[in-house]
């Protein structure tokens, strides 16, 4: 389903006076446009399927490069994405970290990116987030176990109540192998060593 543009538009301008604004004074004309084009945008991914994205798979033992692919963990690491907290409908971005075992199938890194930028461009909460990525990728993809950690600094966090610019959040999710605190300490510790300055930003 698409952003209905016009109903954005028509809203915003109604918003505005809500607030005891001009809509049409000049700085604010082409603010109603502005908003269906970033609404458009920010919530492109409300009723696409998520795991369209893993249906081309690679065979580990029949594939173009048997000896090339990998016996253990796949890890991507630093994945930016930003997304809408639905509580204040303000935004919140970070980096996401997936890790799968693979079984027979592998499946091209660009999917797990398509993975995680369907699912957060929706109104969304972070925990919920991580845990849709890690079911798509555990339900589609022939895993043995599937991580994924989000880190992510959020705008009702930094920019009111509290305003703590420098606070962000991290949230684990685990299937299969994973679930398994032993299991995936070598993969958080992989996931640490990019560095936690350049987990944001």
């Amino acid at each position: 389903m698409s952003v209905d543009r016009a109903r954005v538009e028509r809203i915003t301008r109604e918003l505005l006076e809500a607030i005891g604004e001009d809509p049409d004074r000049p700085g604010l004309r082409q603010t109603p446009s502005r908003m269906a084009d970033l609404y458009s945008e920010f919530f492109a991914g409300v009723g696409e399927d998520p795991a369209a994205p893993l249906a081309h798979t690679i065979s580990v033992t029949r594939g173009p490069a048997p000896d090339t692919l990998p016996s253990g963990a796949v890890l991507l690491r630093d994945i930016r994405f930003r997304s809408v907290c639905e509580h204040h409908l303000l935004p919140f971005a970070g980096r996401a970290h997936i890790a799968y075992l693979p079984g027979e199938q592998v499946v091209g890194l660009g999917a797990l990116v398509r993975v995680v930028e369907i699912l957060a461009t929706r109104p969304q909460v972070q925990e919920r987030l991580g845990e849709q990525i890690a079911d798509t990728i555990a339900e589609n993809l022939d895993t043995r176990g599937v991580l994924v950690v989000l880190d992510a600094s959020h705008g009702c966090v930094t920019m009111r109540g509290g305003r703590q610019p420098e606070a962000s959040t991290l949230t684990i999710a685990a299937r299969g192998e994973y679930t398994d605190a032993v299991s995936r300490a070598e993969l958080i510790a992989l996931i640490g060593a990019s560095g936690a300055g350049s987990m944001h930003g």
